[in-house]
């Protein structure tokens, strides 16, 4: 059965989306914006930085249900511009240090709100 997910420790949803849904298995957060929980988009500070905020936001929803980080399967990365990949990556790396997920990245083009990176994930909860 599906459940929505929400938090108040991560930016809230803002259009006809639930910031996460499980089925009890699995939780799939939607994608997540360098946005801080007042809403503030940091599309002016750097690929690295704005992957950090990402991750914060998938961390915090994934906390919200007692999960971590290291509960992630799989991450599916949406990049404004691919050849922002080494900074992205490099961020990206210190929030998975052992034992990362898969992951795809795929140079979008157009990010939602102009952000340079967006961030979805799936969890196991077992």
């Amino acid at each position: 059965m599906k459940r929505a997910i929400s938090t108040d420790e991560a930016p809230a949803a803002v259009g006809a989306y639930s910031q996460a849904t499980t089925n009890g298995d699995l939780l799939i957060t939607a994608g997540q914006l360098p946005l801080t929980t007042d809403g503030e988009l940091l599309d002016d500070e750097s690929v690295a930085d704005q992957t950090r905020q990402c991750l914060r936001n998938v961390e915090a929803i994934l906390e919200s249900e007692g999960l971590s980080l290291d509960d992630v399967l799989k991450t599916t990365v949406f990049l404004d511009d691919i050849d922002d990949f080494d900074a992205f990556n490099e961020a990206y790396s210190e929030f998975f240090e052992s034992e990362p997920p898969a992951r795809s990245a795929v140079g979008a083009g157009a990010v939602p709100k102009g952000a340079a990176v967006e961030i979805e994930a799936i969890a196991t909860t077992e």
